[in-house]
């Protein structure tokens, strides 16, 4: 089986996301990442490319002038990832959608709601392969949580609370990371929303299996002089009555990673937390606690599809990102058993972004929930 050739957009010098998606891309061996325009000065461009040990004429100074030679090489590449700050995804989609070249984008899909309306028209028309990195969906007891409510392990679902809380910005930060993320003109409408808010909203929708129809939200920048969120509360209706909370905060100070999902229902209870990723929690009507745990044998299918080690060797992060590029990989070459995120999530993560900052700024109260 021939190696997917992957091309970059982003991910140059400085960068925290370029890095893991080479790893994560390049664990399996299914994808080699042979191409890249890192960066939009081109010196630094080609300083990334020598650090991802690529061929120096294939580290391009823009993504026009990557899009034209790759096509007209040979061993061209057979898709993009854009790694890229939020503001430059819908232009880097649409290049390469309209070159005919799949792409794989960090979230959020773009930097507004109107410009995820407008991608989504783009993957519509082009009918290339279009996917998300929602790294979390990636883990294997996540994907087994949702096999368990998809089989009534928990019956009907009657409340969800997920949080996603860091404290890396609980006061004034410098650096490339922080820099882009608390600037409206590169990261778009939301702050830690948009950030982080946005993952723990997918993964909500991914596991239960249940869709978000209203919210109510409270967002702020409590530390002076931002213009972004970086601390929200969001309460949630679900489309079959069930009630949720969502919590996403970057001045949380102490806190790390701390994405942790719960889902009730009237037979069962689950908990999981990113930061112990390799236990899941199962609370059974009759008052047994269950421990399913990474490895076991029992596991659905899906759960064991993204295992790749025994029980008791922990896996995280990084293997979490390379099973969303392994799925990427089996629905380019059209097989079945992708989990990928697509356009679809995306148009609905924006939707969330978008809806929590203006009916939290307008005070408008409970707010249907519209694509």
């Amino acid at each position: 089986m021939r190696r997917l050739r992957m091309g970059m957009i982003g991910g140059g010098p400085g960068a925290f996301i370029g890095p893991v998606h080479r790893i994560a891309a390049e664990l399996d061996r299914e994808i080699e990442l042979v191409a890249g325009a890192f960066s939009s000065n081109a010196g630094r461009s080609s300083d990334a490319g020598k650090s991802y040990c690529i061929d120096p004429t294939r580290a391009y100074p823009d993504v026009s002038t990557m899009l034209s030679a790759e096509a007209a090489r040979g061993d061209g590449m057979d898709f993009v990832t854009i790694a890229s700050p939020n503001d430059h995804h819908l232009a880097a989609a649409r290049a390469a959608l309209g070159a005919g070249i799949p792409v794989l984008s960090d979230k959020p899909a773009t930097a507004t709601l109107s410009e995820a309306r407008e991608l989504a028209a783009i993957v519509a028309r082009s009918a290339v392969p279009y996917g998300l990195t929602y790294t979390y969906s990636g883990y294997p007891l996540v994907r087994e949580a949702r096999a368990r409510i998809a089989a009534g392990d928990l019956g009907i679902i009657r409340k969800v609370v997920v949080e996603y809380q860091q404290g890396w910005l609980a006061h004034d930060a410098a650096g490339k990371q922080a820099e882009w993320r608390l600037d409206p003109a590169r990261a778009g409408e939301g702050g830690a929303i948009a950030d982080i808010g946005v993952h723990a909203f997918h993964l909500a929708e991914f596991v239960t299996g249940r869709r978000v129809t209203q919210l109510l939200a409270d967002l702020a920048a409590v530390v002076p002089g931002r213009s972004l969120d970086d601390d929200c509360q969001v309460l949630l209706r679900f489309d079959n009555g069930a009630r949720g909370v969502l919590i996403a905060s970057q001045i949380a100070l102490g806190e790390r990673n701390g994405l942790r999902l719960r889902v009730y229902g009237d037979r069962g209870a689950l908990n999981w937390q990113q930061e112990s990723p390799n236990v899941l929690v199962l609370h059974h009507l009759d008052g047994r606690t269950e421990l399913i745990q990474a490895g076991d044998t029992a596991l659905s299918d899906d759960a064991r599809r993204a295992s790749r080690t025994p029980g008791g060797h922990p896996e995280g992060y990084l293997e979490a990102f390379a099973n969303l590029y392994r799925d990427f990989a089996r629905q380019l070459r059209g097989e079945a058993g992708s989990l990928v995120p697509g356009i679809d999530d995306g148009l609905r993560g924006m939707a969330f972004i978008h809806l929590a900052v203006t009916t939290s700024r307008d005070r408008a109260g409970w707010t249907q929930f519209e694509v």
